[in-house]
């Protein structure tokens, strides 16, 4: 055993203090003490006896010594007899200890306020406010709608709370919102489906309460538990508006039972999985879908237009100049789209329009002139069949081959290749077509790998869709390996100079600008379009009606058409020449796109509700935007050409079983 080794007076000294400092404050305070006079008094000492001015006797000296130290400390300078300069040291050391206190409450009453400001556990007193409950990708563009919904009000606030903390979701939302203007974004922390976090957003107050599902495995359960605590703090009925949203159908019943007769809930899966079939039949529709659903710009709306009583449909939609009338809201809560030209506005119909804003539009006494000389003749719209392929697997492929089928023209083929741990099944597990019109085909593959893309007659495709796994505790980010496989087919692409309609499914709206995607490439953001409904149904609740039929019932009602199917090609027409050719064809031309062979047309603007009296020349290379009429395959069973579901707040999936569900595809061309 080796000897040991002295320690040193500095350590034992630091030990000694550091024993000293744990216990008790009054320790502390004596180290303190002890400290300032071994500094106060020396150099007290030091200035007067280095004054030339100082008195000559020592008592007097050490007299000018106290009142030096004592000004220093601020004890006062009180001199005579000892029990009285020994009564000023303390009342020195009581206001000392008075002013300490005082000082030390006001800092910790500051530090907690901040900690719980941080903590996000305050309440929100505000008046009119949106609140947004859960955390996913759709927060950002939902909470960027509501704040620009909110700029008009006089306090505009909008609030969000998730389990997460507070600090960092205002970090997050600044960062992609930037300057909110005069809206402000509160963000409490807290769990969703508890009652007491919810009471601190005055949810009563409030003017619309959106209710995201989070992006794990659970998230549908949650959002059912989020609307159960809504239900429990304000009661069946009561409150604001609730609208909410789920990925898995299978909670679609269970959430609306939940939100009560004030809530509308929305699958984001049937819907993502319109619009990829939607964007695969019109390139470039995301792009206009995504301009008439968000609030800035032409959207639509449902105004009363008592002038337009008694009017067809064909006058109504030629006398506005600003709005393009696309339907009929019936006092029963019936959604009419494209009526036949000759239905006339009622008593009690509201009328649905695509224009620039909610205020009542003015028509003009005779509709704009119509050259009936330019008009395009008649054209057979039906479709041939189609040769699709399908890259990928994942809870949405079982709904966009079912769309596909329902969709397509007889004689149509889909070709599906997945690889082995994508969970595809084969067309036995998936159960025969309601039809022989789509034959569907299946080969095993990994799509991210170069060589099964080149097995492929990739430009013998019409239309491919691309899909990435799904997200999950082994797949932080999902759309990597679909940026791979969007890597390979831009390769393709440019080595043989040609072009591929290539339509992507992304997970993170981040990955949008990643993508490599050709000139007749698109992606659908997943949730995205889920969003842009969400908000708009939160403004104005009778938009549901609205929605349900423009996506759900009908399977989507939107298409871009070349404009020589209305207008001669090289001739000048107004937009009103082009509504009445689509009113011919039972269709509503809502805007156009100007295709500029150097912009792809994912990037193309649409412009949305022009001017009647606008006058161009047509290319055959322009587009039109027309809602269009319903299909006989779209309809839902057992209803007249004319009829609607009454429920405007139910989706058909949630009034039907899997077996009779209706088609939920796009209405053939």
């Amino acid at each position: 055993m080796g000897r040991r080794r002295p320690v040193s007076w500095r350590h034992r000294a630091r030990y000694v203090f550091d024993r000293t400092l744990a216990r008790s404050t009054g320790a502390l305070l004596g180290w303190l003490a002890a400290c300032c006079l071994a500094i106060v008094v020396p150099v007290s000492t030091l200035l007067v006896w280095t004054d030339p001015r100082a008195p000559r006797s020592l008592s007097e000296r050490l007299v000018a010594v106290w009142r030096t130290s004592a000004e220093t400390l601020r004890l006062g300078g009180v001199t005579g007899a000892p029990l009285r300069m020994l009564l000023s040291v303390c009342l020195g050391l009581i206001a000392l200890l008075c002013v300490s206190t005082l000082v030390g409450v006001i800092t910790t009453g500051l530090g907690d306020r901040l900690e719980e400001l941080r903590r996000g556990r305050s309440r929100v007193l505000e008046k009119g406010h949106a609140v947004v409950l859960g955390w996913s990708d759709q927060v950002f563009t939902v909470v960027g709608e509501m704040v620009i919904s909110q700029a008009g009000r006089v306090r505009g606030a909008v609030a969000v709370l998730a389990d997460r903390d507070s600090t960092v979701m205002a970090s997050d939302l600044n960062a992609a919102l930037g300057v909110t203007r005069a809206v402000r974004v509160v963000c409490r922390t807290g769990e969703p489906t508890d009652p007491a976090a919810l009471a601190l957003l005055t949810l009563a107050a409030a003017h619309c309460v959106l209710v995201l599902p989070g992006d794990d495995d659970d998230a549908d359960a949650e959002v059912v538990r989020v609307l159960l605590a809504l239900q429990a703090l304000l009661g069946a009925g009561a409150g604001p508006p609730v609208v909410a949203a789920v990925r898995d159908e299978r909670f679609l019943t269970a959430a609306r039972l939940a939100a009560g007769t004030r809530g509308v809930v929305l699958d984001v899966e049937s819907t993502t999985a319109r619009l990829l079939v939607q964007a695969a039949r019109h390139p470039g529709l995301v792009r206009a879908l995504r301009d008439l659903l968000d609030l800035t710009g032409a959207e639509f709306h449902v105004v009363h237009a008592p002038e337009a009583l008694g009017l067809t449909f064909a006058e109504i939609s030629l006398r506005y100049e600003e709005a393009c009338a696309v339907g009929y809201l019936t006092d029963d809560g019936r959604v009419l789209l494209t009526p036949a030209s000759s239905v006339r506005h009622r008593p009690g119909d509201r009328l649905i329009v695509v224009a620039r804003d909610d205020r009542q539009p003015v028509p003009k006494r005779e509709g704009t002139a119509v050259d009936p000389t330019v008009m395009a003749g008649p054209r057979d719209g039906q479709r041939s069949p189609s040769k699709m392929l399908l890259l990928g697997w994942n809870r949405r492929a079982p709904l966009v081959v079912d769309l596909l089928r329902r969709t397509a023209q007889p004689g149509s083929h889909l070709h599906v290749v997945t690889g082995f741990g994508d969970g595809s099944v084969t067309a036995g597990a998936m159960g025969p077509a309601d039809d022989e019109r789509v034959a569907v085909s299946y080969h095993v593959g990994e799509p991210i790998r170069p060589g099964t893309l080149r097995a492929l007659d990739l430009f013998g495709y019409d239309t491919v869709i691309a899909l990435g796994p799904d997200a999950g505790p082994h797949r932080a980010r999902p759309d990597d390996q679909l940026l791979l496989t969007l890597l390979y087919l831009r390769a393709v692409e440019e080595e043989t100079e040609q072009t591929l309609p290539v339509v992507a499914e992304l997970t993170d709206h981040r990955s949008l600008a990643l993508a490599p995607l050709g000139p007749e490439g698109d992606a659908v953001v997943r949730g995205e379009l889920t969003s842009l409904v969400m908000t708009r149904i939160a403004q104005n609740t009778g938009m549901a009606a609205v929605f349900e039929e423009f996506f759900a019932a009908r399977g989507g009602a939107l298409a871009l058409r070349p404009a020589s199917h209305y207008v001669l090609p090289g001739r000048v027409a107004s937009f009103a020449t082009v509504v009445a050719s689509a009113l011919r064809r039972g269709e509503c031309a809502i805007g156009y796109r100007v295709h500029d062979a150097r912009t792809p047309r994912r990037e193309a603007d649409v412009r949305l509700a022009p001017g009647k009296a606008e006058r161009r020349v047509w290319s055959s290379s322009d587009e039109i935007l027309v809602v269009t009429p319903p299909d006989a395959g779209t309809r839902h069973p057992g209803t007249a050409p004319d009829e609607r579901p009454v429920r405007p707040d139910m989706l058909p999936e949630a009034r039907r079983g899997t077996k009779d569900r209706p088609a939920r595809g796009l209405a053939p061309e």
